[in-house]
């Protein structure tokens, strides 16, 4: 029975599923009922590898009691306040933990709901920082091509995914990309390529074209996350945080994937030694229990915004109903305890090795055209076969058979374990890809 004829009472119908080929979901359900430890169990009780982490929220397994539980408690004493003009205990506790966590200098953390969120609040705080300064001219953004920042108008405008902005018009004005760091030169290397600094200096053409006066901000992602794993090249980073120094331009990294261990320290900026302006991150602040977001500044910057502002006003016109709720931040109390507790971290960093090495191995497969990663994170990029996309598509269909919940982009599959998986539950993963790749 097709989609179209399927009856109406059919209960698959009624939710339009996000980011999904609903049509062909409801002619082939990926039903998950359960989940506990790095699986998770479908409708009919059979065990599958965690592959992604959730999506890529869920580092510290599944099921976690002291989560559930401080969650429990807070929704027992306060279930909701609300969060202008009125605070919460856990907010302000939360965000002094998350602020010591952070770069130094970067202290000043305001909460949203979503990584989408987090994007758009960055871009608006940037765009008050200069007004607050006298240079409200200063209303460009520059994005990179195949970046991702969520799907908001603001967060859609800077990303570069083609498919993410196609259907939606033409978005923010005044936005401008940077070329994506896949590169010829450095397929099939694991870890910072070698090849492509230079790529940073698109920004000094944007610059010359415009105006530095002219431009807000540069937001990147540390590890392109959504679009398949793009680790930057050697020294491309720390090129973009001088060009933003020389020219007064605000660089925002989105760390919604890569914040809270996933390269090995708590956040991408300490790992590459390059600290920006403004950090936004999601996902595993509550590993993914309950949705929650933040942005982190500068303390000059939210002081030059502060200082424009006249006494007893608000200084920022911005927030969300739900931005620093009790459950969320007991959640991420919960969560960040857990990180220091059991060394999260510093298990990452001594996973990471022989998952890059397994990642690697896929180098001189049949079909295999790119492998490389960063930390827990790793893609194996496929020649595609028929329509771009399809046959990474049907591998990640064929892998929820065989055992193991993976994120394929385009046709890159994409594993980003749990950082309480085991070297074993890592191999059985990649050991899973493989068969597959194989295979297809």
């Amino acid at each position: 029975m097709s989609a179209a004829t399927r009856p109406s009472n059919v209960p698959l119908i009624h939710h339009w599923m996000p980011f999904t080929a609903n049509r062909q979901f409801q002619e082939q359900p990926r039903l998950i009922a359960r989940a506990e430890g790095v699986y998770y169990y479908n409708t009919r009780g059979e065990k599958l590898l965690d592959g992604s982490s959730g999506l890529y929220c869920i580092p510290l397994g599944h099921g976690r009691r002291e989560i559930r539980e401080a969650v429990a408690k807070q929704m027992e004493e306060l279930d909701y306040a609300p969060p202008f003009q009125y605070g919460v205990p856990t907010a302000f506790r939360l965000a002094t933990e998350v602020a010591q966590l952070l770069p130094d200098g970067i202290n000043r953390v305001f909460f949203a709901g979503s990584g989408s969120e987090a994007a758009d609040t960055a871009l608006k705080m940037a765009l008050a920082y200069h007004r607050a300064r006298g240079e409200a001219q200063r209303v460009r953004f520059i994005g990179r091509e195949r970046g991702y920042h969520g799907v908001n108008l603001g967060g859609m405008s800077v990303g570069g995914m083609v498919a993410n902005r196609k259907a939606f018009g033409t978005g923010l004005p005044g936005v401008s990309h940077l070329r994506h760091t896949r590169i010829q030169e450095n397929m099939f290397e694991m870890g910072e390529g070698t090849h492509g600094a230079d790529l940073a200096d698109d920004l000094e053409r944007f610059v010359n074209l415009h105006g530095a006066d002219t431009i807000a901000a540069c937001i990147v992602e540390p590890i392109a996350g959504s679009t398949g794993i793009l680790v930057p090249p050697k020294g491309y980073l720390k090129r973009l945080r001088e060009l933003c120094t020389k020219h007064g331009i605000l660089l925002i990294f989105d760390e919604v994937i890569t914040g809270f261990g996933r390269t090995g320290e708590a956040f991408a900026s300490q790992t590459f030694g390059v600290t920006p302006d403004i950090i936004t991150m999601a996902k595993a602040l509550t590993n993914g229990s309950i949705p929650m977001a933040a942005v982190a500044v500068k303390d000059e910057v939210q002081q030059a915004i502060f200082d424009s502002s006249p006494e007893n006003s608000i200084e920022l016109f911005h927030g969300y109903t739900y931005s620093a709720h009790p459950a969320a931040c007991a959640a991420g109390l919960a969560t960040l305890k857990i990180y220091r507790e059991e060394g999260t971290f510093d298990r990452v960093k001594s996973l990471a090795p022989a998952f890059l090495e397994q990642i690697g191995s896929f180098k001189g497969m049949e079909g295999v055209v790119d492998t490389r990663g960063y930390g827990l994170l790793g893609a194996v990029e496929l020649a595609p076969q028929g329509k771009p996309g399809e046959r990474g598509f049907k591998i990640l269909c064929k892998a929820f058979e065989q055992g193991l919940v993976l994120r394929s982009a385009g046709d890159s599959l994409v594993l980003a374990p749990p950082f309480a998986a085991t070297a074993e539950q890592i191999n059985e993963m990649t050991d899973i890809m493989r068969k597959l790749v194989k295979e297809n």
